[in-house]
């Protein structure tokens, strides 16, 4: 398996310092001030009660809880086949979407236990990925 690309990752407004972590290998998350609850994706406010917002780190630990295998890699991913596109549960609580990396994905299972892991394009940028533990 070919290494997979690291595309190319806007860094907007309040999502920037969420960005500016992961290049420094450190995932952070959002938690609201006022209700306490853990924000995904980065947007600076609480989607449930409208307050602010403080960046803390995560555990960066999680377990799979949806998965799909490509075989049929387009443009960039073309020839990385096959990889896996996940749906991780960070401990924390919220569900992202990310590569399952370093592991058979014939032997990946809902379920299996992960942790983070970042890959550095030779351009600075950087993106987060999971590994199994």
């Amino acid at each position: 398996m070919t290494a997979l690309p690291i595309p190319e990752v806007p860094h907007l407004g309040e999502a920037d310092t969420f960005w500016r972590g992961i290049a420094a290998d450190e995932l952070l998350l959002e938690r609201c001030r006022s209700c306490s609850a853990v924000v995904w994706y980065p947007r600076g406010f609480c989607p449930s009660c409208g307050s602010g917002v403080t960046l803390e780190p995560a555990s960066g630990e999680g377990a799979v809880y949806s998965f799909s295998v490509v075989h049929r890699g387009a443009g960039e991913y073309r020839g990385c086949e096959p990889y896996v596109v996940a749906y991780v549960e960070l401990d924390e609580g919220p569900r992202i979407l990310t590569n399952v990396v370093g592991c058979d994905p014939d032997s990946l299972v809902i379920g299996a236990r992960v942790r983070v892991v970042f890959d550095h394009g030779p351009d600075g940028s950087a993106l987060y990925r999971f590994t199994t533990v």
